[in-house]
């Protein structure tokens, strides 16, 4: 199974920028679904950005155009890079792997087998 550790988050402007990193142990992130949710307070988990493993890459609609997700295999870390940041996309942030045999990215946080602790990124107005 695979472990994973999320860093980066803080207390930042609107409209400025911050990269979160989901640093992976324990198995490859190429065999997995890897994906950021976030969960603001008293709201449901939701899915941020992901890409299958086999490299099919999407977005919620929310943050299109503003945030980029990639990868480091070499490192085995996933990042998030968050650009113009709004008030509302404070929340806790969640890096998370599905291992499926469907290569189709799931968007369901249900479908997600493995998660890391989570870092807080707020964006003041």
């Amino acid at each position: 199974q695979v472990q994973l550790v999320e860093s980066g988050g803080g207390l930042v402007q609107a409209g400025d920028s911050l990269r979160l990193s989901c640093a992976a142990s324990g198995r490859t992130i190429s065999v997995y679904h890897m994906a950021w949710f976030r969960q603001a307070q008293g709201k449901e988990r939701e899915f941020v950005a992901g890409f299958s493993w086999r490299d099919q890459v999407d977005y919620a609609d929310s943050v299109k155009g503003r945030f980029t997700i990639d990868r480091e295999n070499t490192k085995n870390t996933v990042y998030l890079q968050m650009n113009s940041l709004k008030h509302e996309d404070t929340a806790v942030y969640y890096c998370a792997a599905a291992q499926e045999m469907d290569w189709t990215l799931p968007k369901n946080s249900d479908r997600y087998n493995y998660w890391g602790q989570g870092t807080q990124v707020t964006v003041s107005s």
